[in-house]
């Protein structure tokens, strides 16, 4: 009996290990695990990046102008993505306050991308067109001249601070390596387009332009 279950223990070998070896040397365990999981993620992950849908800009999109690039700078520096994301979940509740969920092609060009995690304030995916210029740039200067109980903060040193366009055409060069469609033109001219706008003016630019690529129902 005893000679049967000492066999019994050291056979039914997995990799070359028996399962005694391999409960006994967490290291080894923790190996296994690692490469379990690896495999497992690479099987999920590999075949996204063939997915059209997942890798390719919906249909008639464009990247975003000089001055709309440039507002979405300032609307990042002024930790905008912090209170509102700009993701909606595929949830009837979602879709019926914001509009059509997000879909992957609305980011391809996203560097980084701005879903956030957190919303002290409301979703701006579809924002773009919703308020006109003029009401965007009040809710920026005094946002409870608008929402009488919005705990926003308010902006108005970006109507006296006019748009740096130093690095304008090497931001859009840089993103170009990185997929994004600018012609040479778009990039040569780039410097010249934001000229004289404020920043302000930049991230209403930015802000209306949010969630247009689906046409809204």
């Amino acid at each position: 009996m005893d000679t049967e279950d000492k066999t019994n223990r050291h056979t039914g070998p997995i990799n070359g290990f028996t399962h005694d070896k391999i409960e006994r040397h967490t290291g080894l365990m923790v190996v296994l695990i690692l490469v379990v999981i690896s495999f497992g993620g690479l099987v999920q992950i590999l075949p996204l990046f063939s997915d059209r849908a997942l890798t390719e800009p919906l249909d008639g999109m464009q990247p975003l102008t000089a001055l709309e690039l440039e507002g979405r700078d300032i609307y990042i520096r002024e930790g905008c993505h912090v209170c509102h994301t700009q993701k909606i979940r595929a949830l009837r509740t979602e879709v019926e306050r914001y509009g059509h969920y997000s879909v992957a092609g609305e980011f391809v060009w996203d560097h980084p991308f701005m879903w956030g995690s957190k919303r002290t304030g409301p979703d701006l995916a579809r924002v773009g067109g919703r308020y006109s210029d003029d009401w965007q740039m009040q809710h920026l200067y005094d946002p409870r001249s608008l929402v009488p109980e919005s705990n926003m903060p308010a902006y108005p040193w970006l109507f006296y601070r006019d748009v740096n366009n130093r690095h304008t055409s090497r931001k859009m060069q840089v993103l170009r390596r990185l997929g994004v469609p600018y012609t040479d033109e778009q990039i040569e001219s780039a410097a010249d387009d934001v000229a004289g706008y404020t920043e302000a003016e930049a991230l209403v630019a930015y802000l209306q332009q949010l969630g247009t690529a689906i046409p809204r129902r």
